[in-house]
């Protein structure tokens, strides 16, 4: 038979503060009585007062608890349960610790070992431990009895306690530190499932944004991405660059409105929507306005909008065809000649805006040498200095052209294109920005 644990028998009046406890004397001597207990908040309770659930089957009715004081010194609140049954009706949200008596039965074992033990003898924790997920947990185990102790804070109890060397100053303490070792666990937990997340979510991300498929291509490739929302991989901006069999290459660059993960899903969509039309063979007004129906149906509010510019290069590589959907006109830089927009005089709406409407698709003839720079509009709305003027079209055409004039070409003058609009800006670009560059040498 266990050694019975001392303990509070009435439990309404200890928790109204109204019930006086009996306190073990100094040295052991007579017991004296404490009335008027108070419950003032705990320092290291997250501002309530620290609430203890004792759970053990007293079979001598000992009436004795050892007294319970927090770190300021103002007594613990205190319920006690005979058995599971009732520890689960008293287990409430403003209970913080659990001590529970691990030589308290199991509810509904019968196996019992040749020795006459528990056949596990943990099972009661256990129970407990499903039983209260979110709560601190002590473990009693008989004097001398370490092996079960350290057992039961592996299966997950904060901390355990010999019955027999049981005193209240010994027993507060144990109460306040697994109360924090539970919530630094509960923290720790919660930062280790937000990196998972984050992890899964780069994966994700990194997996949606686009390969090039320019086998077969003379057209050399160079990208930029940069995403607005803080931590992201993927934004509103969206581009593709694919070959069709006829040798004809396609660009595209899209710009939906807004910056969360909603418009970075929408971009997805039509990215992906736009390869698969152009693949089937699709191209100018017919392509733009099947993914304008795309956009209609896969937007969450009918408010949300997109541009996009496509660009078709022909196979010999000297001229393309070109469609702007609310979007700024590409920039061409060609030998001897000061980089440029493209015409951009039957510029159309952007998708989403008007049922119906049309998108004139442009000659424009490249020549036999040139890099083409299709952009969205987080590369020309940064701001320049302290004031509130844009750099726009103009100051990134005449940054392009200096760069252009260092002998920058590809990758590294994309590189510099963003972070000298980083620089101009003062800082990160709250705007997505999304860069593609093609060239074709002679």
């Amino acid at each position: 038979m266990p050694v019975p644990v001392p303990r509070q028998r009435a439990i309404p009046a200890v928790e109204s503060g109204q019930a006086p406890v009996a306190v073990p004397a100094q040295g052991g001597g007579p017991l004296k009585e404490e009335a008027n207990r108070t419950e003032a908040t705990a320092p290291n309770s997250g501002g309530t007062t620290l609430t203890l659930l004792l759970i053990e089957d007293d079979p001598t009715g000992s009436p004795v608890l050892p007294e319970l004081r927090d770190a300021s010194g103002t007594s613990i609140r205190v319920r006690t349960a005979r058995n599971l049954t009732e520890a689960e009706r008293l287990l409430t949200d403003d209970v913080h610790c659990i001590l529970l008596d691990l030589a308290l039965p199991a509810p509904g074992r019968a196996s019992v070992a040749a020795d006459g033990e528990d056949a596990d003898e943990l099972a009661v924790l256990r129970h407990v431990l499903q039983l209260a997920p979110r709560h601190a947990v002590l473990a009693l185990t008989a004097s001398g009895d370490a092996e079960r102790g350290t057992e039961a804070v592996r299966v997950g109890a904060q901390d355990y306690l010999f019955r027999d060397e049981l005193d209240g100053r010994l027993l507060s303490r144990a109460i306040r530190y697994a109360v924090e070792r539970k919530r630094s666990l509960a923290v720790e937990r919660k930062l280790a499932e937000g990196r998972m997340r984050a992890q899964e979510n780069r994966r994700l991300e990194r997996g949606l944004l686009p390969t090039p498929l320019l086998d077969g291509s003379s057209l050399r490739f160079a990208a930029r991405y940069r995403p607005g929302r803080s931590r992201a991989l993927l934004g509103g901006d969206f581009y593709d660059t694919v070959r069709t069999p006829d040798g004809t290459v396609h660009a595209m660059i899209g710009d939906v409105c807004g910056h969360g993960p909603d418009e970075a899903a929408l971009g997805v969509e039509l990215r992906i929507a736009w390869r698969a039309l152009t693949l089937a063979g699709l191209c100018g007004d017919e392509l733009l306005g099947t993914l304008q129906e795309v956009l209609e149906h896969e937007r969450s509010d009918e408010e949300i909008f997109a541009t996009l510019c496509t660009v078709d290069i022909a196979p010999d590589g000297r001229r393309a065809g070109l469609c702007l959907a609310g979007h700024p006109a590409p920039l061409v830089a060609r030998p001897g000649r000061p980089a440029e927009l493209l015409p951009y005089d039957n510029n159309g709406p952007a998708l989403g805006l008007l049922r119906g409407a049309r998108w004139p698709r442009m000659q424009v003839e490249l020549g036999a040498e040139w890099s083409l720079m299709l952009y969205t509009d987080g590369l020309i709305e940064g701001r320049v200095g302290t004031g509130g003027e844009r750099l726009g079209q103009e100051g990134m055409v005449e940054m392009v052209r200096r760069q252009l004039a260092e002998g920058l070409s590809g990758e590294a003058l994309l590189r510099a294109a963003v972070n000298e609009v980083r620089r101009l800006n003062g800082g990160e670009l709250t705007d997505d920005v999304a860069v593609v560059l093609l060239d074709r040498e002679a």
